[in-house]
């Protein structure tokens, strides 16, 4: 992991006494709230519906379990005893009080972390892979550059006022992981015909408002080029982008509209004009940030044992959790954990502060000290021994860790929704709930297979419901909840927007709405080999569309 130097611990020290003054001038009444929001916006600060909200970055993902264990004191000490892990490799605390915001700060400072640069007109906490640095299927691993993006980016003046948020993704696999089509910039990491490692470049990603799939507009982007071609990127947005109105303040607004062959053009001539102006990476910095991240050092070992062998088989639970919970390693005898924070009718993406301490305790123990978020709002264990498993697993169960449950019907991407969030115009929180209890059935989960459902509270999008596979958005219709269905999206290599079904659902019938689907798609595949979204996009919305709008008798 990036340690911080000396630079780094002063830089936040700085921010946490400017910030520390701030909050005191607002206490005291010298600041108006008008004056102080910019000013905790900047730091991560929300006022939401009814307190306020810490919105703290965890870079790329990746936490120690220093930092795990930091963020469950806090939540014992300040908030309500929990966290709640967001889709942008985030946590959030929900509650607390504007007056112990400094005390958190300093306590994050403590342990390396902050909050600059979680919300706001900026470059947004810079996400990555959750199984980068350990997947079997990974080219390279892209979290030094993230990092160096993270450095760069930091307060630079020409970018922290832009016309809006602005958010870059990077994936180190063939395999996107990391959702970068829907992103402002999206990274992944190729190989030229030389056998040279770079960048193919997307541009001009979204959802919000105007769901959009970024353009590939570079092929391959040497490494040594990374800041310069961002660079120009920026500069071409903040140039052009539209700041008259703030729904079409967005690079993918201007990409739509000038084409992205256009910004191609631009961004190239902005490169060529500036790529020497001091932003090409040197190989040795390139290698001084890279070695913070070499793999741990892991012997290769024999798959499994014959223990976990027959584990496995007298213990279905703990054959279904191998199975939907383990990926492949690059280390032979190891696997990347996913530990779901999606129990049958719990919260998507919180955990208390009891289990924040466990899972520092289990990646202190069996995961070289190290954990991972994800944006799909699960934990990740990224090196542990397959032999550790049935260890782990039970360790896991009884702290209600355990579920089985990754990538199917019920691993449910939500936002906080109308029970947090002042933006919001519907609940998600209880539609994920009753989703979760409809579809708590191992068998039948077993039988639907993988099935990404995401759900948003409002058109922000916060819950990436343009790209599940089938997508939930809560909208306010006259007073009354109603929930739009989407169907078809998907965040991967093979991202694509969904569709809108038609008139949208009560509160009262969304679930039935998700179900009837399902069971449509069980009646309609050509067999358990073929997944919804592969079904979904061979046979259309026809099918579905005459299931869920059954005409009146």
């Amino acid at each position: 992991m990036y340690r911080y130097d000396e630079f780094d611990a002063g830089f936040v020290a700085e921010r946490v006494a400017q910030f520390t003054d701030q909050v005191e001038r607002r206490l005291a009444g010298t600041l108006s709230e008008d004056q102080f929001k910019p000013l905790r916006l900047m730091n991560g600060v929300y006022l939401q519906l009814h307190a306020y909200m810490l919105r703290v970055a965890i870079p790329y993902g990746t936490l120690s379990s220093r930092q795990m264990r930091c963020f469950a004191h806090i939540a014992r000490t300040y908030d309500k005893g929990y966290g709640h892990f967001t889709t942008r490799q985030n946590l959030q605390f929900n509650w607390p009080a504007l007056k112990d915001v400094p005390a958190i700060l300093r306590e994050l400072a403590a342990v390396e972390m902050h909050c600059i640069q979680t919300s706001g007109n900026c470059i947004r906490n810079t996400t990555a892979d959750q199984f980068a640095g350990a997947a079997a299927d990974e080219i390279e691993d892209p979290r030094p550059y993230a990092e160096i993006i993270r450095q760069w980016s930091s307060l630079h003046p020409e970018f922290s006022f832009l016309p809006r948020k602005f958010k870059i993704a990077l994936t180190g696999a063939p395999s996107d992981r990391a959702a970068i089509q829907v992103h402002d910039i999206g990274y992944q990491v190729v190989k030229d015909a030389m056998g040279e490692v770079g960048f193919a470049v997307y541009v001009g990603g979204g959802q919000g408002r105007t769901p959009l799939i970024a353009h590939r507009i570079r092929e391959f982007l040497p490494k040594a080029d990374l800041l310069s071609y961002t660079n120009s990127i920026l500069r071409v947005y903040n140039l052009e982008g539209r700041r008259d109105n703030k729904f079409k303040a967005r690079i993918k607004i201007l990409v739509h509209e000038k084409g992205a062959d256009a910004i191609r053009e631009a961004v190239e001539a902005d490169f060529a004009a500036n790529h020497d102006a001091g932003l090409t990476l040197p190989q040795g910095e390139i290698d001084r940030i890279t070695a913070y991240f070499t793999l741990p050092d892991l012997a290769a070992r024999p798959q499994v044992s014959a223990a976990v062998e027959a584990r496995r088989t007298s213990d279905p639970a703990f054959a279904r959790f191998l199975a939907r919970n383990v990926f492949p390693h690059k280390v032979p005898g190891h696997g990347v954990l996913t530990v779901s924070l999606k129990p049958t009718d719990g919260i998507p993406g919180d955990a208390t502060a009891e289990q924040m301490d466990h899972l520092a305790d289990l990646a202190q123990r069996y995961s070289a000290d190290e954990l991972r978020v994800s944006h799909e709002q699960n934990i990740v264990l990224p090196h542990v021994r397959l032999d550790d498993l049935p260890a782990i697993y039970d360790s896991l169960r009884a702290n209600d860790l355990a579920a089985d449950n990754v990538g199917l019907v019920s691993d449910i991407i939500c936002c906080p929704g109308l029970d947090y969030c002042a933006l919001a115009t519907a609940r998600s929180i209880p539609i994920a709930q009753a989703i979760s209890k409809r579809f708590a059935e191992p068998e039948r989960t077993a039988e639907i297979g993988d099935l990404r459902v995401k759900i948003s509270g409002c058109i922000n999008a916060c819950g990436h419901h343009h790209v599940g596979h089938i997508g939930i958005l809560g909208l306010d219709k006259a007073g009354q909840e109603t929930y739009q269905l989407t169907l078809g999206g998907s965040a991967d290599e093979r991202c694509s927007i969904g569709d809108i079904t038609g008139r949208g659902f009560s509160a009262e019938r969304i679930v039935d709405a998700v179900e009837t689907v399902v069971d449509t798609y069980l009646s309609h595949r050509t067999g358990a080999e073929e997944s919804f979204i592969d079904a979904y996009r061979r046979l259309g919305m026809k099918p579905f569309k005459e299931a869920l709008y059954v005409p009146a008798a």
